[in-house]
């Protein structure tokens, strides 16, 4: 299992940032409450049925994803986008403010192996900004690409004076992007066998159902989120 890649797309970061300036924005704060603290809010340029006030990424079960009104006022945007040769879902710029924080969370079967890929394209952001998969800060700089298993425990400190402004693109996972992938020179894996171990071992212990075996696999079991 691919936990996170560094991915050979190239754009031009600083020609997207002059493009947020300008334009008139009609962000709108994220959906999950739960799961942040501070302002963390969405700009959708595409999404189901092109409505740009729907920042759900998840496909509805009678839309298709396409663009909003407010793709067109990111040429630097368009251009990256017509450089992806696999089918393209929902396309958002993510806002987290300065002093927010992002929890630990999953979003369940958002992940390569199960045939859709989350790209992040790092716009604005600062080095105190942390973001975390599992244990693991990835460092995601301007102008880089990086996707990111999203099915797996991640979160997001922002612990600096500034906004972090990420574009972040759902797709479907073709063999365009599996060489992607391929190519990446920095990429981490998770040893699924591992995991199958321990799943063995959690159940072996609830099978027990002792006080002691119950505390233990509980102990396993955050090990695999």
């Amino acid at each position: 299992m691919i936990r996170y890649a560094k991915l050979p797309l190239f754009f031009d970061a600083m020609e997207t940032q002059n493009e947020l300036l300008s334009v008139d924005k009609n962000w709108q704060s994220h959906f999950n409450t739960y799961h942040f603290e501070g302002s963390w809010t969405v700009l959708a340029l595409r999404s189901p049925d092109g409505s740009h006030i729907n920042i759900i990424p998840e496909l509805m079960a009678s839309s298709e994803y396409r663009n909003t009104l407010f793709m067109e006022q990111f040429p630097s945007v368009k251009q990256l986008l017509s450089n992806f040769d696999c089918p393209i879902m929902a396309v958002r710029f993510l806002n987290l403010q300065a002093g927010a924080i992002i929890k630990p969370h999953r979003d369940n079967e958002l992940a390569f192996e199960k045939g859709e890929a989350r790209l992040h394209f790092p716009i604005i952001t600062n080095p105190d900004v942390e973001f975390y998969i599992e244990d693991d800060r990835i460092p995601l700089t301007e102008g880089s690409c990086w996707y990111i298993n999203a099915n797996l425990t991640h979160q997001v400190f922002n612990k600096g004076n500034t906004d972090r402004i990420h574009l972040v693109i759902d797709c479907k996972v073709n063999g365009w992007l599996k060489e992607l992938i391929n190519l990446s020179n920095e990429v981490s894996f998770k040893d699924e066998q591992e995991n199958g171990q321990l799943l063995m071992i959690i159940k072996e212990l609830r099978l027990q159902n002792t006080e002691a075996a119950n505390k233990m696999a509980s102990e396993l079991e955050l090990q695999l989120k």
